[in-house]
Order: C-alpha cells, then sequence, then structure tokens
C-alpha cells in the first residue's frame, strides 16, 4: 500500500511540473503535442513489451472508434493547456483546467444517463463562483505579459476536452489502463501530425539544445513514466486514497508558479483556487460514496 501511494505521489507530482517544461521548449503548442504523444508511446510501448501482461489487440480493434476520438480529446486537451500556459500564469491555467470534473458532472447525465443530485448541483455552483473570482480578478486581462481572459479560455477548453476524455473512457471495455493510454497517445500523434504538417507546419529554426532535452523529459518522464507510475500505482489504491492524491497535481503547480515563476496570485484568486478545488474534491467523494 505504501510503494502505491508513493508511486501515485510521484506521478502527481510529476504532472504537477508539467508547466515549467512547456514554457522551455520552442515549438507551438500543437507541435508540443505531437511530439509528446510519439515519445511517450514509443516508451510505453517499450513497457508493454518487457511486461508479462498479454496486450489484447483484438479489444483494441473492437474499441477502435472510441478510442481513435477519445485520442483526438487527448490532442486537443494538450494543446489548449500548453496554450494557457503562455497567456496567463502557470496557477490561473492550473486551476480553470481543473474545472473538468465538474464538466464531467455536467456532462454526465446526457453522456451516461446519470442524475445530478442536489449536493453534486451545489458543488457545480461553488466551481462557477470559484472560477468567477478568478476572472474578477483580472479584469485588465491585457496587461502586461500575459493576457488572462484568453488564458482561462484555453484551460477551461482543455478542461472540456480532458472531461471527454474520461466519459470516453467509461464506454472503453477490455483494455487496461496502460493499453488504453498508448492507444489514445498513438492515435492523437497521428491524427495531429498531418494537421500540423498542413497548417502551420514543423519549424524547428528555434529549438536550443536545452529546448530538445525539455522536449524527450516531457515525453519520456511526464507523459510515458508517469503514465506508468500512475496505472499501476491504482491496483492496490482505495479510490478515495487515489482522489485525495490526484490534488498533489495542482498544488504542485500553484506552489511551482509562485514559488520557481515569480507569479503571485491575489486574495480574490486564492479563493477563487480553494472554491474549484474544494468543489471538485467534495464531488468526486460523492462518486465514490454512491
Amino acid at each position: 500500500m505504501f510503494k502505491s501511494k508513493l508511486m501515485n505521489l510521484s506521478a502527481m507530482l510529476i504532472f504537477g511540473t508539467i508547466a515549467l517544461f512547456v514554457r522551455n521548449i520552442n515549438l507551438t503548442s500543437p507541435e508540443i503535442a505531437v511530439f509528446r504523444g510519439v515519445i511517450g508511446s514509443i516508451f510505453l510501448f517499450g513497457v508493454i513489451l518487457f511486461s508479462k501482461e498479454k496486450t489484447s489487440f483484438q479489444a483494441m480493434k473492437k474499441n477502435l472508434p472510441i478510442l481513435t476520438v477519445s485520442g483526438l480529446f487527448v490532442g486537443g486537451n494538450w494543446i489548449f493547456l500548453f496554450e494557457a500556459y503562455k497567456y496567463t500564469t502557470v496557477s490561473i491555467a492550473t486551476l480553470s483546467y481543473y474545472c473538468a470534473p465538474i464538466f464531467v458532472t455536467i456532462l454526465a447525465p446526457a453522456v451516461l444517463k446519470e442524475k445530478i443530485t442536489l449536493k453534486k448541483f451545489l458543488c457545480v455552483c461553488l466551481a462557477m463562483v470559484g472560477m468567477l473570482c478568478i476572472v474578477g480578478a483580472n479584469k485588465n486581462s491585457s496587461i502586461g505579459e500575459y493576457n488572462h481572459f484568453l488564458g482561462i479560455t484555453y484551460g477551461l477548453a482543455a478542461a472540456i476536452f480532458y472531461a471527454g476524455v474520461i466519459l470516453l473512457n467509461k464506454f472503453i471495455k477490455g483494455l487496461g489502463g496502460v493499453e488504453t493510454t498508448v492507444s489514445q497517445l498513438v492515435l492523437a500523434s497521428l491524427l495531429l501530425f498531418p494537421y500540423v504538417a498542413f497548417t502551420t507546419g514543423f519549424d524547428f529554426s528555434k529549438m536550443t539544445e536545452i529546448s530538445w532535452v525539455y522536449l524527450i523529459f516531457l515525453g519520456v518522464i511526464h507523459t510515458g513514466f508517469a503514465y506508468v507510475l500512475y496505472f499501476s500505482s491504482l491496483k492496490n489504491l482505495k479510490s478515495n486514497a487515489i482522489a485525495v492524491l490526484s490534488y498533489i497535481d495542482p498544488i504542485t503547480a500553484v506552489l511551482i508558479s509562485s514559488l520557481f515563476l515569480g507569479e503571485k496570485m491575489t486574495i480574490f484568486q486564492i479563493i477563487g483556487g480553494v472554491l474549484i478545488l474544494g468543489s471538485t474534491f467534495i464531488s468526486e467523494t460523492l462518486d465514490k460514496k454512491g
């Protein structure tokens, strides 16, 4: 149990540092998303090949339509999140992105035919109030190096795409976490590659040696290695423990934003962050009890 908690905690800490690496890669968000998917896929393929667990290619084939759409959503999620990091602070982008569980709650009745209880409805309201606090604290959104409103919009778009991935994964049958993830990464890369190639193209002229190191690290550590840690830890952890540990990710991102990037939060942004994280935590806890 301790080992599993340590693995999950390590994965969350790694996820929480993604913004530091993305900001130091001199590529567009779609380009970063493509290479993150490619490098992460290669790493996870290696894990599958050297593991003793058998991969069900038949199950992959049966789930191909859902995997394709969810892979597209994974790619969209990454692109919008990376864009959010460019236009606003890491803490605001992360808190906007962490509205994903709330979007799942809102969409679940239509997609999964689940009812929204009064408690869950109140959680959604609290999260919206929290987001209003963050948006309201950035009225002068274009002052300085940031365009906070645009960054928040990208963060919320990333949250919607991630909510779509969560909901679509409910329909995937017969595949383990690593198998599902590697399938989504491969498909995301395959779908994004021609999009980037025929729109902006690939431009490596601004890439320095350190940028390449950050990109490789993003693919290997933040994607492949972190996903292996995360999915390997789930087998021996209770759902409530997983829900609690998942909040290490946004808390780490907020701390890094303040301590390493010098991005300070106002009192209203802090209140908004507490409302968003608190409401999503309560909502997820209600799901585990239900």
